[in-house]
């Protein structure tokens, strides 16, 4: 009865996020990106050409168009290229399994030794796990290569969630100027709220404090959007 309880005590029934499903860093990066570089574009575009709201407008939208998909490129071909390179190094590791298996097991009991088991137990181990393939070079592809083969990031949701992150994120300091204002102020305001939000929002998932993660992104996004703004006025054309 006392072990029983023991053994219940230590239960701890908890689940994990996934964090390997390659849509999270790019649909973060994406709509952070977004939203910084195009209210640093629009604030710049604006300082320099005054109240031709339209100017903003196009410029805005090129901006998001040219961003969002730049961004799905990038990503997809960053992603795949990993992915193909995962893929060749557990056929590697396969075909070694076939043609030296002997070899290949002793490898993975020195692993399990460096990990703290007896030798002994590592050997078992070893022998245990080599009598299955499939369990096995998934296990060497796990403890060599530390990646979860059954588990790689699609490139196609990394690119769809960065390209639909980033055009969010930008539209958001290009709303106000398409929707007919065309006071600069009013996508600055509406892009610290989102950029307030938006940071908040990764602190939590991430579990990081909220205020901590607002500050940083609000102070970032000033940053850009001030030094472009600063640029504008500097270089202003005077468009008429």
């Amino acid at each position: 009865m006392a072990e029983t309880a023991l053994v219940r005590g230590a239960e701890i029934h908890h689940s994990h996020r996934d964090v390997n499903g390659g849509w999270l860093r790019p649909a973060v990066f994406g709509a952070m990106d977004g939203l910084v570089s195009n209210v640093a574009l629009i604030s710049g575009i604006a300082a320099a050409a005054g109240r031709h709201s339209h100017v903003v407008v196009i410029t805005g939208l090129a901006g998001l168009l040219a961003g969002a998909f730049s961004m799905a490129v990038g990503e997809w071909t960053s992603v795949h290229s990993q992915t193909e390179l995962v893929k060749s190094e557990i056929e590697k590791e396969q075909r070694e399994l076939m043609r030296n298996s002997v070899a290949e097991q002793r490898e993975l009991a020195g692993l399990y030794r460096h990990r703290g088991l007896s030798a002994a137990l590592a050997d078992q181990v070893a022998a245990e796990f080599s009598r299955n393939p499939e369990l096995l070079w998934r296990i060497h592809v796990r403890e060599e290569l530390g990646v979860d083969p059954d588990n790689l990031p699609s490139p196609y949701v990394a690119a769809g969630s960065s390209l639909v992150s980033f055009a969010t994120g930008a539209f958001v300091p290009l709303a106000p100027y398409a929707f007919g204002a065309s006071q600069l102020w009013i996508s600055l305001v509406l892009a610290a709220v989102a950029l307030i939000f938006l940071g908040a929002a990764v602190a939590r998932f991430t579990e990081r404090p909220l205020w901590l993660g607002s500050v940083r992104q609000l102070g970032l996004g000033v940053a850009a959007a001030g030094i472009t703004y600063g640029v504008g006025s500097l270089f202003g054309v005077g468009l008429s």
